[in-house]
């Protein structure tokens, strides 16, 4: 069972959001891009629990609805039409997890990308919603402009968090190009 979560960064987070992420929970994907990951929690939370799914693109939002849709789990998202910075202003319930995929839309317009600036700010905010035992994942992606810049914001902030709150974890593979995906797991103690 394990085997099928190492195949990189996104599938990596899964294997650690299915052990925390637990029916009726709240949890919420920062960067919808396509729906995927907001599928995947929509499945782990069930019915009676709740997702926030964020985006600033258009398209993204109805590729998440339609999947969503086709999968019978609409009901259980609120479909967010804002950047991850603004993560507060919709969200003051503890969350059991935040999901993070940097970068760009994939097949979409790569010079719209997340940034350092709105990244930090979201992380900073999802660390104080995160409920003891719950996650940050962040998938991040180097391989596109600013990519690197971000990633390296990320890891410097998330090696200032306090190490008796926060359990912190960078995962690459050695094996593959240094711009490959890779991923940061914070864990709330």
């Amino acid at each position: 069972m394990l085997r099928e979560y190492l195949h990189g960064a996104v599938a990596l987070s899964h294997f650690f959001l299915a052990d925390r992420v637990k029916p009726g929970d709240m949890v919420a994907d920062l960067t919808c891009g396509n729906g995927n990951d907001t599928l995947f929690l929509a499945r782990l939370v069930g019915k009676s629990g709740k997702i926030w799914a964020f985006d600033i693109q258009e398209d993204a939002l109805a590729n998440t609805r339609s999947l969503l849709e086709e999968s019978a789990c609409l009901d259980r998202v609120e479909i967010v039409a804002a950047g991850h910075e603004l993560i507060s202003e919709f969200i003051t319930e503890p969350l059991k997890a935040a999901v993070f995929n940097l970068g760009y839309l994939p097949g979409s317009d790569k010079k719209l990308a997340t940034s350092p600036d709105h990244t930090l700010s979201a992380l900073e905010q999802a660390a104080s919603l995160i409920r003891p035992g719950g996650v940050i994942t962040v998938c991040i992606y180097t391989g596109h402009k600013g990519g690197g810049d971000e990633g390296a914001a990320v890891e410097k902030w998330v090696s200032g968090l306090p190490g008796d709150e926060y359990n912190v974890w960078v995962c690459r593979q050695p094996n593959r190009p240094p711009t490959a995906p890779y991923l940061v797991l914070v864990e709330k103690v």
